[in-house]
């Protein structure tokens, strides 16, 4: 029996998002549905593709070996659907960007709704992780990350602020018990709320004054990985619980209504802003070319 492209596509759908209702809501199609789509599938090869308990979906050995090669392969597919429907004034299909939490919050919504403005018959899909990806087997067109983690052999363009900065920062309530720290050595001595990645490592805070670089792992009452949690984070910085580190684009609301104060910012440094980067092994789908030259516009 042939095996459907959609029954394909369930599999996809599911194993990236961890379980049915999740997979049939971001589809808009039914978790049954999903669920017979994936009963037909593994009747047809004959081998299991998902573990499934109460609690959690996660791919088999066989279907992780078939999810790598289908993902890149769906969005190949995509891509040349896209391209039909375009034209050369009005391109249309999906956009599928995968960014990190900040970028999220603090540089797509000065540039997804203007675009989405311009191109009404484009749909941005947006996945936010933190972690390195490759954007090819996760079925995304293009990403946006830093410098450091960029992919290689990408094509990269800036896009938001050219520069940025993570700065340190604390309620007054905090400073008025604590004290405030004159050098970044004083935050071994107070309550540091931090971020760790999923891989396990905490994410180190750097600072940088003339010469002097200094690497700091400060202790502190909360730990949360990158993400939604960041919100958690703010709220225990609001609060008056501790020092917070995080991109000033993020906390400026906060800064200019004296909410939280700026700590140590003679010893805080710009860096090189976000990059959107995408394979230049393929062709480029029109939405992504539609989106590249609005960035480089803007």
């Amino acid at each position: 029996m042939p095996i459907e492209l959609d029954d394909l596509s369930a599999f996809v759908a599911v194993a990236r998002a961890g379980g049915f209702r999740e997979a049939a809501r971001i589809s808009g199609t039914s978790p049954s549905g999903l669920s017979e789509a994936l009963r037909r599938l593994e009747t047809r090869l004959g081998v299991r593709l998902l573990h499934r308990s109460t609690r959690s979906i996660s791919p088999t050995q066989a279907g992780a070996q078939l999810l790598a090669r289908l993902s890149p392969a769906l969005a190949e597919i995509g891509a040349a659907l896209d391209a039909i429907h375009a034209d050369s004034n009005a391109p249309a299909g999906t956009l599928r960007l995968n960014v990190p939490a900040n970028v999220a919050r603090t540089v797509l919504p000065d540039i997804v709704p203007p675009f989405l403005r311009a191109h009404p018959h484009i749909r941005v899909e947006v996945v936010v992780e933190d972690s390195f990806v490759d954007i090819l087997a996760s079925g995304a067109d293009a990403g946006i990350r830093y410098e450091e983690r960029l992919e290689q052999d990408m094509i990269a363009v800036p896009i938001g602020p050219r520069t940025q900065r993570l700065v340190t920062a604390a309620a007054p309530s905090y400073l008025a018990a604590r004290g405030r720290p004159l050098h970044p050595r004083d935050l071994l001595g107070h309550a540091c709320l931090r971020l760790r990645f999923s891989s396990g490592a905490t994410a180190i805070w750097e600072f940088e004054k003339g010469d002097e670089t200094l690497r700091l792992d400060p202790p502190g009452p909360l730990l949360v990985q990158p993400g939604s949690a960041c919100d958690l984070l703010l709220d225990a910085a609001l609060a008056g619980l501790g020092v917070i580190c995080l991109f000033e684009d993020w906390l400026a609301p906060h800064l200019r209504s004296g909410a939280l104060e700026v700590l140590l910012d003679d010893w805080t440094t710009p860096f090189t802003g976000p990059k959107l980067y995408y394979s230049g092994r393929r062709q480029v789908p029109p939405p992504l070319r539609a989106f590249i030259d609005f960035t480089r516009a803007a």
